[in-house]
């Protein structure tokens, strides 16, 4: 089975308005060009028991699903960062200073004294509390960040993982990149996806729940959808019913759901494939 995808998005900057999260488009795009959808994701603020609370469930879900979860934000090191120390509680064990982490952060370090013409001291305090973000639950695995080195981190459960990565996009999204192309390759394009829906004008969602069970019942591998919109730019008040899923599920089960659709007195409008 293709495991679900989540995200998770830390930071107060998110809930408070103060920045537009970009991650969640993002996301669904990345894993769309690769034949995958998003099937949930959490925001969640600097709150380290929340934090905890947040990435104990998806621990769990990884564990008992394979569920495959992204963590963007809260993994650098001030005060405000906690989703390191939050990562390290939800699995109940230590952290560490991860080795291949701390070379990557001083090469860091040797790089930015270079730019900048000044002396490399790796020992000067604020270099030293740099190393931080190298500290890593006990067993994570390193992800790679193409814009400055400070790696993120991959911690297994099960068949499933949590993988984490910085709050800004131009590291957090190559990063996600790489984790799909090198982890999860074998998933893409594994199961194609189609959509076939109708415009429906006339009609309540209550009396058209009825036949969207008996599609669900009788056609393994779709779901049934109903999207209902009072104030659409073209289509007024209406319903947009459908199926989706495989192909070849949906083939079967969209005439049925027409077919079931004829014994009520309705308007239509255009079919939609996707």
């Amino acid at each position: 089975m293709t495991p679900s995808f989540g995200l998770i998005i830390v930071g107060d900057e998110i809930l408070s308005g103060k920045r537009a999260d970009k991650h969640l488009p993002k996301a669904i795009e990345l894993l769309g060009a690769r034949g995958l959808q998003l099937g949930y994701a959490d925001y969640v603020g600097d709150d380290p028991a929340r934090i905890t609370a947040t990435l104990a469930r998806a621990f769990a879900a990884a564990r008992e699903t394979g569920d495959v979860v992204f963590s963007c934000g809260g993994i650098g090191a001030t005060p405000d960062d906690h989703t390191r120390q939050c990562a390290a509680k939800a699995l109940g064990v230590d952290l560490a200073l991860h080795p291949a982490a701390k070379t990557l952060i001083l090469e860091r370090m040797a790089d930015v004294a270079k730019e900048q013409g000044v002396p490399y001291e790796p020992d000067r305090d604020d270099n030293i509390h740099r190393l931080n973000m190298g500290v890593f639950p006990i067993g994570a695995e390193l992800i790679p960040n193409p814009y400055n080195k400070i790696p993120g981190f991959t911690c297994r459960a099960g068949q499933g993982a949590l993988h984490f990565v910085p709050g800004f996009p131009v590291m957090a999204w190559p990063m996600i990149e790489w984790v799909l192309d090198n982890d999860y390759a074998h998933l893409h394009q594994k199961s194609a996806y189609a959509e076939k829906s109708v415009i429906i004008f006339g009609s309540m969602e209550a009396m058209l729940t009825p036949l969207m069970l008996d599609i669900e019942a009788a056609h393994s591998g779709v779901k049934v959808f109903s999207l209902p919109s009072v104030d659409h730019p073209e289509y007024g008040r209406h319903i947009e019913l459908g199926v989706k899923g495989a192909p070849e599920a949906v083939n079967r089960a969209y005439p049925a759901m027409l077919a079931g659709l004829h014994k009520f007195d309705l308007k239509y409008g255009p079919e939609l494939v996707r």
